[in-house]
């Protein structure tokens, strides 16, 4: 097990980054006696606002890096935007996980899907692209519509562009080559699937896993806004699914806690299509529907502790996120009403200003079966006053 810097204090868990994973995170730290260190660009982050050991000017700031690093026993990260090179200088004194390498395979998506195929996971067929010419020449071959993605920095839909004709194709390049960020591109066969899923996975130093439960997501103008626990398809998908899930997670030798999205075609095809090496939004659910959630055996994966029991207590969970509806205060006008809803799980996310769909918060909502949770949580999100 990992051991504090003195035998007389608690272990700190650093978090790169301070948004509402690294404060779910923190919970869950706080909860097993493990203080937190938190470094974010801004002063005032969700997480950043839990804790005395809140370095806000970034980890591009090397004397504030150095500083972080200092602090933690041990460091985790709560988005995968971080640059490699940084977890490489933090692995130098302190142990960090993901690792840096783990990161390389996954912080691009065109590499990331070189290695899940590799590895012999089924993924949309997928190329790499250099000129407009290219993306040409994939849309003749393989058929309208098809996907031009940012290969880096692509989340919630941005980074994504549907292209239904050739003249699409020219607008996508143009779009991604004037935002400033200089990005490379990859194509991708469009999937006509007919549900999409998730399956959160727990891996620890000694490749002992941890595999939640096959979720449903759905999504509202490429956020994810609804997870159903568990997926109503053919429990046959369902673990063909974890079985995809935990693969990925060991051709990375990922460890911590990892959330892949996958793909049921018409013809019960399962499909990756990315993985996330962090806590992710379709794992939330697991705070109050599972015996151990995806944030704690996140912490404990990285500290070496014995993994916690994935599975559901309830017979059905669902979480619907709470998406901003307009610009101001990301404090709710009332939740009096949504917190009288009973089996149901309010969680805000201390932001402290709102945009339109945002992620400021959700609610999860247990239930004897999948749908009679997703009334109960749509009933206290509908009856929350913004």
């Amino acid at each position: 097990m990992l051991k504090s810097k003195t035998k007389d204090t608690a272990i700190v868990l650093g978090i790169l980054g301070g948004g509402q994973l690294a404060k779910m995170l923190a919970n869950s730290a706080y909860r097993l006696g493990i203080n937190v260190s938190i470094i974010e660009n801004s002063s005032d982050s969700p997480a950043g606002d839990m804790t005395k050991l809140d370095f806000s000017n970034g980890w591009n700031n090397p004397a504030e890096l150095d500083k972080f690093i200092d602090s933690a026993d041990i460091i985790t990260l709560e988005s995968e935007f971080i640059d490699p090179q940084i977890l490489e200088y933090i692995a130098k004194s302190k142990p960090v996980f993901p690792s840096a390498d783990t990161l390389k395979l996954v912080q691009d998506k065109f590499i990331q899907k070189q290695t899940f195929s590799n590895a012999g996971i089924s993924v949309p067929y997928f190329e790499e692209i250099n000129s407009i010419a290219d993306g040409i020449k994939f849309g003749n071959e393989n058929g309208f519509p098809f996907l031009i993605k940012t290969r880096t920095l692509g989340y919630d839909g941005y980074g994504n562009y549907t292209v239904k004709s050739p003249e699409d194709i020219q607008i996508a390049w143009d779009k991604f080559s004037s935002d400033g960020k200089n990005r490379k591109l990859m194509t991708e066969k469009f999937v006509n699937f007919t549900k999409e899923l998730a399956v959160m996975v727990a891996r620890n130093h000694k490749g002992e896993l941890a595999v939640y439960p096959c979720v449903e997501t759905i999504q509202k103008d490429h956020i994810c806004h609804t997870v159903i626990a568990e997926a109503e398809i053919d429990p046959s998908l369902r673990i063909k699914a974890q079985e995809l899930a935990v693969r990925c997670v060991e051709s990375i030798n990922g460890v911590g806690v990892f959330g892949i999205e996958l793909f049921v075609t018409a013809n019960g095809e399962v499909l990756v299509n990315e993985i996330a090496p962090r806590p992710h939004n379709s794992g939330h659910y697991t705070i109050e529907a599972c015996y151990c959630s995806q944030f704690e055996n996140a912490i404990r994966a990285i500290c070496d502790l014995p993994l916690g029991n994935p599975q559901l207590i309830t017979g059905g969970a669902c979480m619907v996120n709470l998406l901003g509806m307009r610009d101001g205060s990301g404090v709710p006008t009332d939740v009096s009403k949504s917190l009288a809803v009973e089996s149901s799980f309010l969680h805000l996310y201390n932001k402290k200003q709102s945009r339109k769909g945002r992620k400021m918060g959700h609610i999860t909502a247990l239930g004897k079966d999948p749908q009679s949770a997703y009334q109960t949580a749509r009933r206290a999100a509908d009856e929350l006053i913004w």
